[in-house]
């Protein structure tokens, strides 16, 4: 890809071939390919070599790098564009005679989707790995490289959906760290009306898409996008947000095990929330009391 894609886009000979305004979009078809390829070539291939004798050691290497597999996190943030333009340009003159020149049987996009295939199998790989190890010197490490990994696809998953928040003022990045992110079930009570909870909890509840950061939460409206593939990403437009400064929990809510309150300023504006599950809940109200605490 990088060789007979990316660096034809700059071949000469080739100019003619490319539409002028797919001319200077090279980083924003390829992301960082490149940078994840030197990552395997130089670093991460020669660091497994040295454990072809101790498989059961290959945790240590995932360890060792585990910083550097951050590069993926970036790859995915910038897929969603990628896609649309080769959307636009996907039948281009260009695209076809570097396939024909590679006799590649699939085009461009089944390769620009290798990456996220590749940071999705090594948990699988790892699973696996850990299955036939369990007693022996570095099953601790293998069972901490997965929680890494795990960790990596979480952030990467949490980031595909912060980049499709529309309508929010401010700067997301100055929220602190993303968190969780999920949908939920909300109904609110706010002192201004006149309606008791237990009159309000019989009102449809809305749908929200609720992205808890280290400094505020937002309340987001889920927008199903039609399409295929990272088309069908939703978006996220903003309905509001509060400040976790002013924020207080209420983890039991009466007669539902999978709700929790969220209320603002001394109980001014309180949020039922209803998880899909007690265990999301759980994960929920531990986070939130993390940030809180």
């Amino acid at each position: 890809v990088l060789q007979g894609y990316a660096a034809e886009m700059d071949n000469p000979l080739m100019a003619d071939l490319i539409s002028p305004e797919l001319q200077n979009k090279k980083d924003i078809l390829f992301g960082n390919m490149e940078e994840i390829y030197h990552f395997h070539n130089r670093i991460f291939l020669r660091e497994l070599e040295n454990y072809v004798e101790y498989p059961e050691l290959v945790g240590r290497c995932f360890l060792d790098q585990m910083e550097d597999f951050q590069i993926y996190e970036k790859y995915c943030q910038n897929k969603p564009r990628s896609e649309s333009l080769w959307r636009q340009f996907s039948d281009s003159v260009f695209f076809q005679e570097c396939q024909r020149k590679l006799d590649h049987k699939l085009s461009l996009d089944s390769y620009l989707l290798k990456p996220v295939q590749r940071i999705t199998k090594y948990q699988l790989l790892l699973k696996e790995m850990l299955k036939y190890s369990k007693n022996c010197e570095g099953a601790e490490d293998l069972q901490e490289a997965l929680t890494s990994i795990l960790g990596i696809l979480k952030a990467v998953n949490d980031s595909m959906h912060q980049i499709a928040i529309t309508g929010y003022d401010g700067n997301l990045n100055e929220l602190g760290k993303l968190l969780m992110q999920g949908s939920f079930n909300v109904w609110t009570d706010h002192k201004k009306g006149h309606t008791k909870v237990k009159d309000l909890a019989r009102f449809k509840p809305m749908q929200r898409h609720l992205f808890l950061h280290e400094k505020a939460v937002l309340f987001c409206k889920k927008r199903e996008e039609n399409g295929e593939g990272y088309e069908k990403a939703p978006s996220y437009s903003y309905k509001h947000s509060l400040n976790m400064a002013a924020v207080g929990i209420t983890e039991n809510v009466k007669g539902d095990a999978k709700k929790f309150e969220i209320w603002y300023n001394a109980r001014e504006e309180v949020y039922i929330i209803q998880a899909p599950t007690p265990e999301v809940k759980a994960t929920w109200v531990n986070e939130i009391r993390k940030v809180l605490t």
